[in-house]
């Protein structure tokens, strides 16, 4: 089972910028991936998703035009660029793989249809 390691989080100010990264164990081209969030007391939530290829993305309505999702198979990385931070950004990222792929892209957005799920990165956005 592919194994995944984010890092990039750290301490920003609003308007700030930061970038992700979700390194994996084993070659990324097989999966569907997706990076999540959570904050103290809420649910885990959808950010964005990436298509095994790269040629479909998907994103919450809450970080639309502000982070962007790639991905480069080459080196088994995902990437999220989070730009224009909020405090209300402040949350645990979490990068996860799905190995699912018609039923993935019908809707992204669910926690269910990931396999596997790294440790989590964190992201404090201070006003």
């Amino acid at each position: 089972q592919v194994q995944l390691v984010e890092s990039g989080g750290g301490l920003v100010q609003a308007g700030g910028s930061l970038r992700l990264s979700c390194a994996a164990s084993e070659r990324t081209f097989f999966y569907n991936m997706g990076w999540f969030r959570q904050a103290p007391g809420k649910e885990r939530e959808f950010v964005a998703a990436i298509s095994r290829s790269g040629g479909s993305t998907y994103y919450a309505d809450s970080v639309k035009g502000r982070f962007t999702i790639s991905r480069d198979n080459a080196k088994n990385t995902v990437y999220l660029q989070m730009n224009s931070l909020k405090p209300e950004d402040t949350a645990v990222y979490y990068c996860a793989a799905s190995q699912r792929i018609t039923t993935w892209a019908l809707d992204p957005t669910r926690k269910y249809k990931y396999d596997t799920w790294g440790q989590g990165t964190q992201v404090t956005v201070s006003s």
